[in-house]
């Protein structure tokens, strides 16, 4: 038998060590993913405001700063790098609201104005820079629900009713000015959760209810309305579980970055290969740690801005390079 000396183990022990965090090193230097800091919101710092895109710009208002729930209306120019602002939403102030775009025009609605949940819904009409009420939404009043589109419909569910956590779903049609319940999602309920689109593909998931963090993922087909499961996003491999988090999408990947994980805000960001049904960590976001935050994205382009980190509200504006390597300096 043969034994090894005590100097000997201390050698060994050092190299084994050493070999560890260079390999632990190596996997954090090999994550991709830069953020750029872009022009700065022009605007009152906030959290919970809406947000939604159209061709090559964003558009954002009402929200919460700590003090008033808010009803201004931007727009940010995402080749130019420039905010402008519009005429302010018709609607009451609010927070927690949703918002899509169908075709060249945008609707908002939904939401928690302080004192209670709302139904009511606008749509704006960046050509003549203006907004029209709509018919009222045909489910419970409620805030931090989810909303996405198809090139014709809108769709809003989920969130907060005042009492009870939603997993109820309408679809929105403009030509008709009607609202239709959809039937069909088995997921659990939930408020604050993300969605992404890839295509004719929304992704959904994250959210919290009665506390917890959910961790189901869904895929909707917005041409056959159908639901699907998909991998949870709590495996061996991965955990993605958040709530008040952004999700967007680039190119032919999905990500959601930031928001809420077992009560404190994150900056880690996620990327999703729908081919694979398999997440990947990206390098970290390089602003503040933020929830409640807001995402403008077009497939090709994608921003993350404002939002709040505990009882700081910000004002700052990201853009995310998902092939580039971390740059401090930009």
């Amino acid at each position: 038998m043969q034994f090894v000396s005590k100097e000997a183990k201390t050698v060994l022990y050092f190299f084994i060590t050493l070999c560890m965090l260079s390999c632990s090193s190596d996997d954090d230097d090999s994550r991709l993913g830069n953020w750029v800091d872009s022009s700065v919101f022009d605007g009152t710092p906030r959290s919970s405001a809406v947000a939604f895109t159209i061709g090559d710009k964003g558009y954002m208002g009402t929200g919460y700063d700590g003090d008033d729930y808010l009803n201004d209306f931007w727009s940010y120019d995402m080749t130019g790098n420039f905010w402008s602002q519009l005429a302010d939403f018709s609607g009451s102030a609010r927070s927690s609201a949703v918002a899509f775009s169908v075709g060249n025009q945008g609707f908002v609605g939904s939401g928690f104005d302080g004192d209670n949940e709302l139904g009511d819904f606008y749509r704006y009409n960046p050509s003549t820079n203006s907004w029209n009420p709509i018919a009222e939404f045909k489910g419970l009043p409620r805030r931090a629900a989810i909303a996405f589109n198809s090139e014709t419909t809108g769709y809003v569910g989920t969130g907060f009713d005042g009492d009870n956590d939603r997993k109820d779903f309408w679809k929105y049609s403009p030509e008709t000015d009607t609202w239709e319940e959809l039937v069909g999602f088995g997921g659990d309920k939930r408020r604050e959760a993300t969605t992404f689109s890839i295509g004719d593909k929304v992704y959904m998931g994250t959210g919290i209810s009665n506390g917890l963090d959910q961790d189901d993922f869904w895929v909707f087909d917005t041409t056959t309305e159908v639901w699907s499961p998909l991998g949870d996003l709590d495996t061996d491999d991965y955990d993605v579980k958040r709530s008040s988090a952004v999700g967007f999408s680039i190119g032919d990947k999905g990500y959601l970055a930031g928001g809420s994980v077992s009560g404190g805000v994150t900056t880690s960001i996620w990327e999703y290969n729908p081919v694979t049904d398999f997440w990947d960590e990206k390098t970290l976001f390089e602003g503040a740690s933020r929830q409640d935050a807001i995402t403008f994205y077009n497939g090709t382009k994608a921003f993350v801005a404002l939002g709040r980190s505990s009882n700081l509200y910000l004002d700052d504006n990201w853009e995310f390079f998902p092939l580039q390597e971390e740059n401090d300096d930009d």
